[in-house]
C-alpha cells in the first residue's frame, strides 16, 4: 500500500525527531486557514480565533499517536477546533469575551472568493457586506450549542450523525438544535 503525501507527513510527525517538526509544520501550513475559519465563525473575534487555532494544532500534535492514518487529517483537526471553541464558549471567561465581541463591531476576514468573482457594483458590495455582517452578528448571538450546530452543518458540511458524534449528543437533540438555530437565525435576520 502506498501512503499519500498527507499520510507520510503524519507518520513523520509522529516520529518526534528532527524531521517531525518540519512535517507537522507542513500540515499546519496546509490547514491553518481552514482551522482559523472554523474558530473565527464560532468565536467571532480574530484574536480568540488565532489563539484557538494554535491551541487546536497543539492538541492535535499531542494526540497524533492516537490518530488513525487511514482517515483524512482535515475533519479531525476541524473537530478538535470545534470542540475546543465550544469548551471556550461554555466557560465564564468566554461568555464575557463574547459579550464584548457582540457589543463591538466584529472584524471581518478577507474573503478571497469575493475577489475571484466578477467585481460587483459598489451598491451590491455594500448590500453584501451588510448582509454578511448581520448574519455574522446573528450567528454570534445564538447560544453556543446552536452556533456549533450551524457551524458543523453549514460550514463544515457534516452529516447529522457526524454532528452527533462531535457534539457528543443524541441524534434527535442535534436535529432539534439545528432546527431551533435555523429558526432563531431567520427571526434575527427578519429583525424580529
Amino acid at each position: 500500500m502506498t501512503l499519500t503525501d498527507e499520510q507520510q507527513l503524519l507518520q513523520q510527525a509522529r516520529q518526534r525527531d528532527e524531521t517531525s517538526a518540519a512535517a507537522y509544520g507542513e500540515l499546519v501550513r496546509r490547514y491553518q486557514t481552514a482551522v482559523f475559519n472554523v474558530a473565527y465563525r464560532l468565536l467571532g473575534r480574530r484574536v480568540e480565533a488565532e489563539d484557538a487555532a494554535q491551541e487546536a494544532f497543539l492538541r492535535a500534535y499531542r494526540a497524533l499517536d492516537r490518530f488513525d492514518l487511514e482517515r483524512p487529517f482535515a475533519p479531525w483537526i476541524k473537530r478538535i477546533t470545534t470542540n475546543l471553541c465550544l469548551n471556550w464558549l461554555e466557560s465564564a471567561r468566554a461568555r464575557t469575551q463574547l459579550l464584548a465581541a457582540e457589543m463591538a463591531r466584529p472584524d471581518q476576514p478577507v474573503s478571497m472568493d469575493d475577489w475571484a468573482q466578477s467585481a460587483p457594483s459598489p451598491e451590491q458590495t455594500l448590500v453584501r457586506e451588510e448582509q454578511t455582517t448581520r448574519l455574522h452578528e446573528a450567528i454570534l448571538a445564538l447560544p453556543p450549542r446552536y452556533r456549533v450546530a450551524i457551524e458543523l452543518r453549514h460550514f463544515q458540511e457534516l452529516s447529522y450523525e457526524e454532528m452527533a458524534e462531535v457534539m457528543e449528543r443524541p441524534l434527535s437533540s442535534v436535529k432539534s438544535d439545528l432546527f431551533r438555530a435555523r429558526k432563531m437565525l431567520a427571526e434575527k435576520m427578519r429583525g424580529e
